[in-house]
């Protein structure tokens, strides 16, 4: 997750004409310039909740457009189970997805569901930014990583 404001694009109609897709491209547009504005904008909550925050909710042409700021994730929201947390250790250690699987006696493609779920959960999109992410949080330590030079 990231804490940049997001644009959905929701209940848009499935038969639009070229020129309804037009006026909705110009709003996108402007939306999203909207958002790089207040990407910059800290967030006016004064409970300090960590909820979605609105920012803007408008109807285009039948397309309902919401402007959302997503909340940033916590030390505390992230949880891993016991067996994302020895595959991280794996890949953390330079382990490629085929010798995680013959190591836990599970499936490549199982393997592959763990990290999507891993990096659904830390907002990431590679191994490398897993591993980043999770030595930054202290939840993976220093000791699970593979020396540099050595392989």
């Amino acid at each position: 997750m990231r804490s940049n404001p997001a644009l959905i694009a929701i209940d848009t109609p499935v038969e639009a004409s070229h020129a309804s897709v037009d006026a909705v491209d110009a709003v996108t547009r402007s939306l999203a310039e909207l958002i790089e504005r207040l990407g910059s904008v800290p967030s006016i909550d004064p409970s300090g909740s960590s909820a979605e925050e609105i920012l803007v909710d408008t109807e285009v042409d039948g397309s309902r457009y919401l402007l959302l700021r997503m909340p940033k994730p916590s030390r505390s929201r992230i949880q891993l189970s016991p067996r994302e947390q020895e595959i991280v250790r794996m890949v953390a250690k330079g382990h490629p997805n085929k010798v995680i699987a013959d190591v836990l006696n599970i499936s490549s493609w199982t393997v592959c569901t763990h990290l999507r779920r891993i990096f659904a959960k830390l907002g990431v999109g590679s191994r490398a930014a897993m591993v980043a992410q999770l030595l930054e949080l202290g939840i993976l330590s220093n000791e699970h990583r593979i020396p540099i030079g050595i392989r």
